[in-house]
């Protein structure tokens, strides 16, 4: 195999400062292919069940997006008991020397191998006669973003999300936030009050807006050809109806006769409108979406 740059990182969002460091790995090798190396699922999930974060994408939107972002190759390693059990030494050997890095390039934090004993200078031992080592800041971003602090991680990220920030989330991924899936069978209560809706669930491992009502725009998937379409979407548990789990409802303004039940679809969230709101009644719930649409139509297509 020829010589490459690996990149190591969790990448969960693909947000700017991912970028910017896989835009740094390929200035500081140019000719050289550069290799994302990701882990699946989430290290905390293995090492501290229960304490790991709620994921801001899923396995498949974080390799295309990794790839959109610049990796010539992106190297998924699955992350198991045994895997967390392995020596810094047995790392080294075992899953990078066999992408023939030239150089690699990690966080200035980076821990690997059994109980983290691994360092940042532990790797550049390891590796001083197959490979370089860059340490930089991988939640530094180009971006001033809210607050002027500059940085960009998927942790505040998250925060923006929690609440309902969806302009601050925005700014650090580089692009709207967007949650996708299989549209499943809902109540058809939408239906029912003429908002019929693209129901998608929210497992409790993915990071999801707070609930409320937003601006945004849902794609098919399977069909690039097709232009997004506007839509009115609901984060929560349907509060007017007692509800219990949690989901994203996407309404497409002014659309009656779609039928997207099992399409693959993804959400953009464009704006926050309201929080989620339990109304006494259901002449008072379709006022409401009513005045919401309008506002939905307006923000989107200035009509």
């Amino acid at each position: 195999m020829s010589e490459s740059v690996v990149v190591i990182g969790n990448f969960d969002g693909v947000h700017l400062g991912h970028r910017a460091v896989l835009e740094h790995a390929r200035e500081l090798e140019p000719g050289l292919p550069v290799v994302a190396m990701t882990f699946w699922p989430h290290p905390l999930s293995v090492v501290r069940p229960g304490h790991e974060p709620k994921l801001l994408c899923d396995l498949d939107e974080r390799v295309a997006l990794l790839q959109a972002a610049g990796a010539d190759r992106v190297e998924v390693v699955p992350f198991t008991k045994e895997f967390s059990e392995q020596s810094p030494e047995s790392f080294v050997s075992s899953i990078l020397l066999p992408l023939s890095p030239a150089r690699v390039v990690v966080g200035q934090n980076f821990r690997f191998g059994h109980s983290a004993a691994g360092t940042v200078d532990t790797l550049r031992e390891l590796g001083r006669e197959h490979f370089k080592v860059t340490a930089i800041d991988l939640v530094r971003s180009p971006l001033h973003t809210h607050g002027g602090s500059g940085r960009t991680s998927s942790t505040r990220i998250r925060e923006a999300l929690a609440e309902g920030d969806i302009d601050t989330a925005a700014q650090m991924l580089g692009r709207p936030y967007s949650f996708a899936g299989t549209v499943v069978h809902g109540d058809r209560r939408g239906r029912e009050l003429g908002f019929p809706t693209a129901n998608l669930t929210v497992s409790d491992k993915r990071a999801a807006p707070a609930d409320g009502v937003y601006a945004g725009w849902l794609e098919q998937i399977d069909r690039p050809d097709l232009a997004p379409m506007p839509a009115a979407i609901s984060v929560g548990r349907n509060p007017t109806f007692d509800g219990t789990d949690l989901r994203v409802e996407s309404y497409v303004l002014d659309r009656t006769d779609l039928e997207l039940y099992d399409v693959r679809v993804r959400v953009l969230f464009v704006s926050r409108i309201r929080g989620q709101i339990k109304f006494d009644g259901i002449e008072a719930l379709i006022t409401q979406m009513n005045d919401d649409v309008d506002l939905i139509r307006q923000q989107l297509t200035g009509r």
